[in-house]
Parts: C-alpha cells; structure tokens; sequence
C-alpha cells in the first residue's frame, strides 16, 4: 500500500484525495470539483487504476476568467496494493467527488506442501 500512499501524496496541490482501508477494501476518496461520471472514466489494468476526469470551463454569464487555477483535465494512474482486486472495484460520483472502492483479496491462508520421496 505505500506505493499507492506515495502517489496520492505527488499528486498536483490542487488535487484532494484520502485514502482509508478496511479489511475488506480499500477506499480512495478524490475531490474533482466540476467533473460527472459522463466526463470521467476509471480502468484498472496491471495492478493500477487509471482516472480520467475533465470538469466544463464555464463563466458565469457576464463574467470572465481573471485567474484560472483549477484544471480542466485530471490524469492519474495510481498503482494498487498486492492484495487489491482493481478489476472488481466499484465507484461513486457526487457532487464532485469521486469514491473508488477496491476489494481486497482474502488474505492466503497456511499451505501444508507435500514432499515427495525422491
């Protein structure tokens, strides 16, 4: 999991995120102020998640844009603990903010190897 804590500590100071974990999935939590789930997608490939996100850049009728610091387009790929099942993961967006829930494997249990008389 500490690469996937590291992660969303490099992410832009403008990006939000939480990461919590429980014992049978982990929870990341992402503000994306502006963006919907038609403007985002999320895949897991490779023990990695891949977001996607883009918010409108639209002014108030009236009104334009002194300064913009809010991006319009959100990148990540986050990589996945070993013990996370990213193709099983389920995601909500309200509000602007975006929880990714990814499933745990059950934790391997003790194995008795066989040997055999050579």
């Amino acid at each position: 999991m500490s690469a996937l804590r590291e992660a969303l500590r490099e992410l832009p100071e403008a990006v939000f995120a939480d990461l919590l974990d429980r014992d049978e999935e982990y929870l990341v939590v992402i503000d994306l102020p502006g963006a919907t789930g038609e403007t985002t997608d999320i895949t897991a490939e490779d023990s990695r998640v891949r977001i996607e996100a883009r918010r409108e850049k639209d002014a108030p009728q009236g009104f334009e844009y002194l300064r913009e610091d809010r991006p319009l387009f959100l990148d990540l790929e986050l990589p996945l603990p070993p013990d996370a099942i990213g193709e099983e993961s389920h995601a909500t967006l309200e509000q602007g903010v975006l929880e990714l829930y990814v499933p745990r494997r059950e934790p391997a249990g003790e194995t008795t190897i066989p040997i055999e008389d050579a």
